[in-house]
Parts: structure tokens; C-alpha cells; sequence
């Protein structure tokens, strides 16, 4: 089992009566941000990550979120390459890049392949399709969301691996000119998706023999999810292992064990990350499979984001 330090990276000088007042943080307008406030946060999450490999840790993971103060990480590659320059032994794990919304799967075949290559080799590139409100954010048709992330993945892997120069024509993305200089520093970055409770993108991920993380997402529907992956990869003619899965755990820290247990209960039974944003900007419209949404629905009985009772908990 290997374990990576993970945090949101979120700007942590807004008042909380603001984020509840527009009942969540996707949209709070960015007037709230403080220049010298963000500088000092930026710092000090690399320091984190810096500390999270000088005690011990397997990995360093980011992630991307756009237009909110949740998430600072915007530029998932930028602080990678900063940590691919100033860590040594860590994994760079990413939860993951945004195809869909980033619109030039180029740019980050050659970011990724760059960070791996200052890095000698420490990547592990995650793929995601990005969250509902990040369609918004970059003016991405959620309609063609999936269609999109597809060709971009296929896209990259043919970047890191076919001589060039070449030239492509796809349905939603075209280059006359495809010759990228830096190639990866392993002949394939390791790779693996993130995801919350897609059927269809765990099957996906089952296929192509990547790990799957669950994003903390409720522990029966995960574990649903779980089997189903092990069952496709059955189909697909090989056993899933632990080697297969992964969880992203939230762990609550405060000065007493009383206290981060009062932080953790509040979390998991106020909803958890469903304050991201609000409903009509996380489920756009063609974003989700009728498969996703029925799981989703059926992911927390009684209320609780853990997927279990707040009385079968208290009686654990």
C-alpha cells in the first residue's frame, strides 16, 4: 500500500458567512482575494509538500479546480514542475488533468512530458473530465464532454510514442504540425483516473488497465464501483488487485482528538465537498450518464455523505 499527501490547496482568508451566503464556493467573486495573502498560501502549500516527502510519504498529489477559492491549484502542471524541481523521491501524482475543458491535449502532452523529464521519471499522470462547474468556468459543452476526453487521452499517448512530425485530424481537435521535442523520461508515465461514481468511467479505466481512485466518495457506492471494475477486468482477461484502487481518505487534524472529531462529523454529515458548488453548475446538462446520476442519488442513505448512517457510525 502507498500513501501520497494530498490537500485541497484552498484560500483560507474568507470569511465563512460569505461562502454560506452564496451557498458555495464555485462563483464567490474574486474581489475576496488578498495578492499578498495568496502569495503567502502558495508558499506554504509547496513547503507542505516539500515536509510531506521529508516524512515519509510515497507521493505528492494535485488536483485543479478554476474560478473559486476552494482550490488555489488552477494550474495543475505549474505546481508540478515546481515539485518535479525541488523534491527528489516523491511521485508527482496527479488527480488529474482536465482534458475536456482544457482544450489542448499538445500543451499538455508537452507539460506532462516535461515534468516527468525534470522529475527523472517521478510522474503519475491522472485523468479527469473535469467537475460540472468547470464547464462553465472554461465555456466547454458538457454534451461533449466524454467524447472529447477520449480523443485527448488517445491523442497524448500518440504524442508521448509516434515519431513525428505528423499531422492530426480529429473531430474536436485538429494540428497540422505534431512533433513534440521532450518525450516522457519513462517510456510510459505511469497513469491512473480519478473519478467520484461514473459506471462508465470505471469500466473505461478497467479496460485500459489504469488504477482507479476513488475521490472520497461514499464507501458503498465506491465499493460497488470496486466490483464492477474487478468484473470488467475479468472480462478483459486479468484479475484486479489492490495494485487497482485507490481511496483519497479525508483526514481532520486539530489540537485535540475531541475537536477533529467534531470537524470530521460535521463533515461527513453536512454534506461533505457537496459546498464545491451548487447544483445547477455540478450536474450541466449531457454531463452525466443516467448510470452516474442513478448512483449518485443512491449514494447516501439517510443523509449521510459516508454512505452510512450517522447512528450505525456512532455505534462502530
Amino acid at each position: 500500500m502507498k500513501f501520497a499527501y494530498f490537500t485541497e490547496r484552498p484560500y483560507r482568508h474568507i470569511d465563512e458567512d460569505i461562502v454560506l451566503k452564496h451557498k458555495a464556493f464555485f462563483g464567490v467573486s474574486n474581489k475576496y482575494y488578498d495578492r499578498k495573502k495568496g502569495a503567502d498560501d502558495y508558499n506554504q502549500f509547496i513547503d507542505e509538500y516539500c515536509y510531506a516527502e521529508e516524512v515519509g510519504f510515497d507521493g505528492v498529489a494535485l488536483n485543479e479546480h478554476h474560478g473559486n477559492p476552494y482550490c488555489m491549484g488552477n494550474v495543475i502542471t505549474t505546481e508540478a514542475a515546481i515539485l518535479a524541481r525541488v523534491t527528489s523521491k516523491v511521485k508527482l501524482i496527479l488527480v488529474g488533468s482536465p482534458l475536456p475543458v482544457i482544450k489542448h491535449p499538445l500543451r499538455v502532452a508537452e507539460e506532462l512530458a516535461t515534468i516527468d523529464t525534470i522529475s527523472r521519471g517521478r510522474l503519475v499522470s491522472g485523468w479527469v473530465r473535469g467537475a460540472g462547474s468547470e464547464q462553465f468556468f472554461n465555456n466547454a459543452n458538457p454534451a461533449y464532454n466524454r467524447e472529447m476526453f477520449n480523443e485527448a487521452h488517445q491523442f497524448i499517448l500518440d504524442c508521448w510514442t509516434k515519431e513525428g512530425p505528423w499531422r492530426y485530424e480529429g473531430k474536436h481537435f485538429h494540428y497540422r504540425h505534431v512533433n513534440p521535442w521532450v518525450k516522457p523520461y519513462q517510456e510510459m508515465p505511469q497513469q491512473w483516473i480519478p473519478g467520484v461514481l461514473s459506471p462508465e468511467t470505471v469500466q473505461w479505466a478497467a479496460r485500459k488497465r489504469y488504477p482507479y481512485l476513488g475521490l472520497g466518495s461514499a464507501l458503498s457506492a465506491t465499493c460497488d464501483l470496486w466490483d464492477l471494475y474487478a468484473d470488467t477486468a475479468a472480462e478483459e482477461g486479468y484479475q484486479a488487485g489492490p495494485e487497482n484502487f485507490g481511496y483519497l481518505v479525508p483526514l481532520f487534524v486539530a489540537d485535540t482528538e475531541e475537536k477533529a472529531q467534531e470537524i470530521g462529523r460535521g463533515y461527513s454529515f453536512g454534506g461533505g465537498q457537496n459546498g464545491f458548488s451548487r447544483p445547477e453548475f455540478t450536474l450541466p446538462p449531457g454531463y452525466n450518464s443516467k448510470g452516474a446520476i442513478r448512483a449518485m442519488a443512491q449514494a447516501s442513505p439517510g443523509g449521510s455523505w459516508l454512505g452510512i448512517s450517522k447512528e450505525k457510525l456512532d455505534a462502530a
